[in-house]
């Protein structure tokens, strides 16, 4: 009994020994970050203090002319950081590295990187949307996947990935947000969004919730215009705002406010949420304790561009209690209006050290005061190693989604049936039958119209009917052409339905004769040989719909297929 007690308390004097180390490890980084902060801070001019607000856009896909107007950019005003959009990753990490000897203060890369560099850039990986993990039910995968996306980013020069979405999808109807969001069901978008954020954060890229104070009930998109949000205050509270709520409470580094009319929460009808005081800081700030960075939404958007000047509305934005002023018109002018401001006492030095410390302490946190450039050597490789595909497969695995099986699944090998394929949509469906016909006896008849096609399917046992869209992304239904295709093959012959795109496709589709039907979300060659494995046997499906289809399939969903 005494060696018991004299282990624990070795144990016990260890981890009390370990925490103290912790907290004095804390403690003296602490004051190194802010020492370093200050240090920065205290020499630089009121412009360059002002300029360290806004982000702006870069392109490695662009002529000599972009990449010096961006190097005149940030000599003239000392920009804070840019965001990358289009190019390829070699392109970009030379421009990254010649932006960065340029500055004086070294810049924070940004990039909307949800699913993946590939959101922006060739050359490199994408992973399944966030739709498709939200329909994963081993979050572990969801992590890993954050993890693998700060992986890339990291290897990249990228400090912020503006991710994850956290709108909560409500709107089939949305035309900016769907298979973005993780679900319609507040507790997995917040399940997904706490397991994809501590992926990538653990890989020190700084994660950024979006669209404050939420995106996903609306019908507009607020690129071209200000969507309205016509949810009560209550509700907001309650539903949209929950995310972020668990997320502050778990470290998350940085939350996009986006250009939302939201009468509930700014009396003045019709002010963008991004320049609303009321939104930004009464609520993000004060009320929900949000302390890492606050990002605006693209200020070049029509959802906040057209309500004032260039200048007057990143003025307005910084007034509102945001940090960093993403993507203005005319960054001169908006750096003219705020130090015009300071002059005129309507900015204190407090309001404006109050953002700018706070960006030099996340470029301290991703270890920008030891910036190192970009190693060329070996990027793609490194970029495209064989763990991506892997980790893609299992995402698959876990996610697709049987939705109906009237004991028509698993079709077996040796059952002697004739199988009929039939591919729709505007996808590519070679992967899919390449694999079917790997373990059966397929006929395909994509090409034949009808009514030849339905008198060809008559002497078949079964009929695998699959529907691909080229652009995964999209949440419009399926034309009336194939709706009709599909219903009236299904009132002949015994049909399996697989889709290859989101399950909103689906939302006009009569399912009563149809007897097997299996959502693959997404048109990609492991997705499509994912789901041949789960047809014929191999592998079952495990994942559950995280938005509802229609009234007859609403969220939660998933049947097991058997073996």
């Amino acid at each position: 009994m005494k060696k018991l007690i004299t282990t624990l308390l070795v144990l016990l004097f260890v981890v009390s020994s370990c925490d103290k180390k912790q907290a004095v490890n804390k403690s003296s980084e602490d004051t190194e970050r802010t020492k370093w902060v200050d240090s920065i801070y205290n020499k630089m001019t009121l412009k360059e203090k002002v300029g360290q607000l806004f982000m702006i856009a870069a392109y490695s896909n662009k002529d000599q002319k972009h990449t010096d107007s961006l190097n005149k950019l940030i000599k003239e005003y000392a920009i804070g950081g840019l965001v990358f959009f289009q190019g390829g990753p070699v392109r970009q990490a030379k421009q990254t590295n010649l932006y960065q000897a340029t500055s004086k203060v070294p810049l924070l890369i940004a990039m909307d990187a949800e699913w993946g560099l590939n959101m922006r850039l060739d050359s490199t990986v994408r992973f399944p949307y966030n739709m498709t993990l939200g329909a994963v039910q081993d979050n572990d995968l969801v992590m890993k996947v954050g993890e693998k996306i700060g992986e890339h980013c990291s290897r990249l020069g990228v400090h912020i990935n503006f991710a994850p979405v956290v709108d909560i999808n409500t709107n089939s109807k949305n035309p900016i947000i769907g298979v973005r969001s993780f679900s319609e069901d507040k507790y997995n978008v917040t399940e997904k969004a706490l397991a994809y954020t501590e992926g990538m954060q653990s890989q020190n890229v700084l994660a950024c919730a979006k669209h404050f104070p939420g995106h996903g009930d609306t019908d507009k998109d607020s690129h071209k215009t200000l969507p309205t949000v016509t949810l009560s205050k209550e509700r907001i509270d309650s539903v949209e705002m929950y995310p972020y709520k668990k997320l502050f409470k778990n470290n998350m580094a940085g939350v996009m406010v986006g250009h939302l009319n939201v009468p509930s929460l700014e009396k003045n009808d019709g002010l963008p949420s991004s320049l609303s005081h009321e939104i930004v800081t009464n609520i993000l700030k004060e009320r929900l304790q949000f302390k890492g960075l606050i990002f605006t939404d693209a200020l070049e958007m029509k959802g906040v561009s057209t309500f004032k000047e260039p200048g007057d509305v990143d003025l307005a934005a910084f007034k509102a209690g945001n940090d960093v002023l993403l993507m203005g018109e005319d960054v001169s002018k908006g750096i003219s209006k705020i130090i015009e401001a300071y002059n005129n006492k309507e900015v204190t030095e407090e309001r404006l050290a109050h953002s700018v410390k706070k960006i030099l302490a996340s470029k301290f946190d991703v270890d920008l005061n030891n910036f190192k450039p970009i190693e060329i050597e070996n990027l793609i490789s490194d970029l495209n190693d064989e763990t991506n595909d892997v980790l893609n497969e299992a995402v698959f695995i876990d996610a697709i989604t049987a939705l109906k099986n009237n004991e028509i699944l698993p079709i077996k090998k040796d059952a002697n049936e004739k199988i009929a394929f039939v591919g729709l949509g505007d996808g590519n469906s070679a992967s899919f039958l390449n694999a079917l016909k790997s373990h059966l006896k397929v006929d395909d008849f994509s090409d034949l119209k009808q009514p030849e096609l339905l008198k060809k399917l008559k002497t078949y046992d079964k009929v695998i009917v699959s529907y691909h869209r080229l652009n995964s992304r999209l949440t419009k239904k399926i034309s009336d052409e194939d709706k009709l295709k599909i219903e009236e093959i299904a009132k002949s012959n015994k049909v399996v339905l697989d889709v290859f795109a989101s399950q909103y496709s689906l939302e006009n589709l009569d399912f009563e004769n149809i007897e097997a039907a299996i959502i693959s979300y997404e048109n990609t060659d492991i997705a499509q040989n994912v789901s041949a494995e789960i047809i014929i046997g191999n592998k079952d499906t495990k994942g559950k719909l995280s938005a509802s289809l229609n009234d007859e399939f609403i969220a939660g969903v998933g049947i097991e297929i058997l073996k």
